[in-house]
């Protein structure tokens, strides 16, 4: 059985409430101290364990020599899990989570960051 006046009773109640909603894309979201978004790996503190290749549930970390004492890290963000096991297993804290999350992209290729020992900085190529 429909009963219209319960609908309209609703309707007007919810102009009233707050919305349970954010303003996402205007609005920057601020996600909590544990979030566990994009790795950031720092190859001056690397070992070269390779610890966190041996943890990753999804093989997405490579860890390379590039030189005596100097390491380098491809990480593949599409097959990243964002579980941060790595994270937790680097005895040398080389790698970590950011808050970075809007990480969405068409090309396979792009998704795979290299660290680069030389540049300390993360260098976006064809791996």
């Amino acid at each position: 059985m429909i009963r219209p006046g319960k609908m309209i009773r609703e309707v007007l109640e919810s102009l009233f409430r707050k919305a349970a909603t954010t303003k996402y894309p205007l609005v920057k979201a601020v996600m909590p101290d544990k979030f566990r978004g994009r790795l950031r790996f720092y190859p001056e503190r690397c070992i070269g364990c390779k610890m966190c290749m041996r943890d990753c549930p999804s093989n997405a970390i490579i860890i390379r020599k590039v030189g005596e004492k100097n390491f380098e890290a491809e990480i593949d963000l599409a097959k990243c899990i964002y579980c941060a096991q790595c994270v937790d297993s680097c005895p040398k804290k080389a790698l970590e989570s950011t808050k970075e999350f809007e990480l969405a992209g068409l090309d396979h290729e792009k998704l795979k960051v290299v660290f680069s020992a030389e540049t300390k900085d993360a260098v976006e190529t064809k791996a």
